[in-house]
C-alpha cells in the first residue's frame, strides 16, 4: 500500500523521474534557432515531452499513486482517501527557457494529504538535483543542505516571484519597493523552484509570492523546512499548498521582519 511507502524511497523515484525530465529539456534546447520563429510552440513540446518522460517513471514505480503536472492540472486538491500524489512542474522558468537565459528546473514532489513526503528539484544545466524527504533532511549530493543564519533584513539576499501581470498599482509591486529599500538586495530570477532551492541551500536567505502554483513550490517548501527553514503563508498564517502562496525565510527573525515590512504581521 501507498501508506507504507518510505520517504526516502519516494525521494529516490522523484530524483530519477526530475533528471529524465531534465534530461528531455537540454534535448529540446538545442532545436531552438530563433525566437521569431514559434518558440513558444517548441517550449510548450518540451513541457509535455518532460512531464510525459516524468510521468512515465512515477507509473512505473507507483502505477496506484495520482499525477498532477502543470501540463494536465484539471483542478486543484488533493483525493481524500490518502492517495498519493505527484505534484509536478516538468518546466519551471519557461521564459527563460525560451530565451537561453540559463535559470529553468524541473519540480516534481510527492504529497500526501496535507503532507509533502518528498521532493527533487533538477537543474538539468549545472546538473543539481535538490532532494528531500521527509524527517530525512535536504541534500545536494552527499551535502546535508543547511538555511543561512541571517537574522536581520538589512543583511539578506531575498528573492520575490511576481504573478505574470504586474500593473502600476500592483499589491506584489508595492511589496517589492518596501523589501528593496531594507535588505541587502531583492533577485527576481524566472524560477521560484530554484529560489526556493536556494534558501534551502543558504544562499538566499527568503523569499516569497503571492500569486503561485502548487506545482512551482510542493518540493521547495520541503527543502527548506528540511534545510531548517521557516516557511509560512505570505500572511504569515499556515501555509496551504493549495494556496501556495508564502514566505520562506532562514530564520524566524527575519520571517517577523519580513512579515512586517511586507505590512503582514506574523499570525
Amino acid at each position: 500500500m501507498s501508506d507504507a511507502i518510505q520517504p526516502t524511497r519516494l525521494m529516490e523515484v522523484a530524483e530519477e523521474a526530475a533528471r529524465a525530465g531534465g534530461a528531455v529539456l537540454r534535448d529540446w534546447l538545442g532545436r531552438f534557432t530563433t525566437r521569431e520563429k514559434g518558440p513558444a510552440d517548441l517550449v510548450t513540446d518540451a513541457d509535455l515531452a518532460s512531464q510525459e518522460a516524468i510521468r512515465t517513471i512515477i507509473a512505473e514505480r507507483f502505477p496506484d499513486h495520482e499525477f498532477l503536472g502543470e501540463e494536465s492540472s484539471g483542478g486543484r486538491g488533493l483525493p481524500s482517501d490518502g492517495t498519493i500524489v505527484w505534484v509536478v512542474d516538468p518546466l519551471d522558468g519557461t521564459t527563460n527557457y525560451v530565451h537561453g537565459f540559463p535559470f529553468f528546473a524541473v519540480s516534481v514532489a510527492a504529497v500526501q494529504g496535507d503532507s509533502i513526503l518528498a521532493g527533487v528539484i533538477y537543474d538539468p544545466l549545472q546538473d543539481a538535483a535538490y532532494r528531500a524527504a521527509a524527517g530525512a533532511g535536504a541534500w545536494l549530493g552527499t551535502r546535508r543542505l543547511s538555511v543561512s543564519g541571517v537574522t536581520e533584513l538589512s543583511e539578506a539576499l531575498v528573492a520575490v516571484s511576481f504573478p505574470p501581470q504586474v500593473r502600476e498599482d500592483s499589491p506584489d509591486l508595492l511589496d517589492f519597493l518596501a523589501v528593496v529599500d531594507r535588505c541587502q538586495a531583492v533577485r527576481r530570477t524566472g524560477s521560484a523552484a530554484l529560489n526556493l532551492a536556494g534558501v534551502a541551500a543558504g544562499y538566499l536567505d527568503a523569499h516569497w509570492a503571492t500569486a503561485i502554483n502548487a506545482w512551482d513550490v510542493a518540493a521547495g517548501i520541503l527543502l527548506i523546512r528540511e534545510a531548517g527553514g521557516i516557511v509560512t503563508g505570505v500572511s504569515g498564517g499556515p501555509f496551504d499548498l493549495w494556496r501556495a502562496d508564502f514566505l520562506a525565510t532562514s530564520t524566524p527573525s527575519l520571517h517577523a521582519e519580513l512579515c512586517s515590512c511586507l505590512g503582514r504581521p506574523t499570525k
